[in-house]
């Protein structure tokens, strides 16, 4: 059942991640408001707490955050720019998150 907290807590992580670093682009490519920076901030801060509620050691943690953010940054790319992932796309985050279950799953030196 751990793995499916982390899962979403990684899930929420990269949400987090990917909304801080979208506001900013909207300002400084689209001519958005700069006031688009005080929720990018708020976000950014965001993400850096949910870092915090990992359960695993720092490094394991953005080593398997990789993963999951490539995937939902790939998952932004259809649903907020409308740009349909390609098969080479999903192969990708197949074996990606592959790699993060490897990580996050075997055995663990403390």
């Amino acid at each position: 059942m751990e793995i499916f907290r982390v899962f979403a807590l990684f899930i929420l992580t990269a949400l987090a991640e990917i909304i801080g670093c979208y506001l900013p682009y909207l300002w400084l490519k689209q001519d958005y408001s700069v006031w688009l920076l005080l929720p990018a901030a708020i976000s950014l801060a965001v993400f850096a707490w949910l870092l915090t509620l990992h359960p695993h050691a720092a490094g394991r943690v953005y080593a398997g955050y990789g993963g999951v953010y490539v995937s939902v940054a790939l998952i932004w790319l259809w649903a907020v720019d409308g740009i349909r992932p390609s098969f080479s796309d999903w192969l990708g985050v197949a074996v990606i998150l592959t790699g993060m279950l490897i990580i996050m799953l075997g055995p663990k030196a403390y």
